[in-house]
């Protein structure tokens, strides 16, 4: 069995996150972002949403030991998506304006986390202020919405996926999918 842990960021939806994964058949708990990493022992993890500008100005406990060391491939979501470009080089900033609610997100290329997606515009649920405004190198940009340009990343060498959005609650549709294309790919 595959097993993915959440790493804690103080998001609101942390929990939800644990859930789907679990209803995928994923061994998984939720850890606080302060675990050390000798301590981790899976094959992915899920870096949460956070705090408000979290992934733009606060660090996330041993969050960049986790980037740095990683021997699993990991999922920023939302703060932790933030994090995870800033981290490499890219810049997170300000939304002009925030997206919170439904939103049209256009996908360009459907990479590995968005795979198997039958539609090119789909409803994704957001809730941030801040977003990621430049991509690091290596990353590929996957999906974009009107307000937000970098909506969904992935950087295959590096084993690394961004979202923007929240695929862990009903509202975004196949988010179910997003969370599975991440199980698979974790599971080889």
């Amino acid at each position: 069995m595959v097993k993915i842990d959440v790493i804690d960021n103080g998001g609101q939806w942390t929990h939800r996150e644990w859930r789907v994964l679990r209803e995928l058949g994923v061994e998984t708990k939720i850890i606080p972002n302060t675990t050390p990493i000798d301590d981790i022992d899976v094959d992915g993890l899920v870096l949460s949403g956070g705090a408000p500008r979290v992934g733009v100005v606060e660090i996330l406990g041993n969050t960049d030991e986790f980037l740095d060391k990683r021997p699993w491939p990991i999922l920023g979501i939302c703060a932790g998506h933030q994090y995870m470009a800033r981290h490499f080089g890219g810049e997170a900033g300000p939304g002009d304006p925030p997206e919170y609610g439904a939103v049209e997100m256009e996908i360009a290329d459907y990479g590995v986390i968005l795979a198997g997606i039958p539609d090119k515009r789909i409803t994704v649920w957001e809730s941030h202020n801040d977003e990621v405004k430049t991509i690091p190198d290596g990353f590929k940009l996957l999906a974009s919405s009107e307000n937000c340009k970098v909506q969904a990343v992935e950087d295959l060498e590096k084993r690394l996926f961004g979202l923007q959005f929240h695929p862990e609650v009903t509202h975004t549709q196949y988010g179910h999918d997003i969370f599975n294309n991440f199980v698979e790919y974790c599971r080889k």
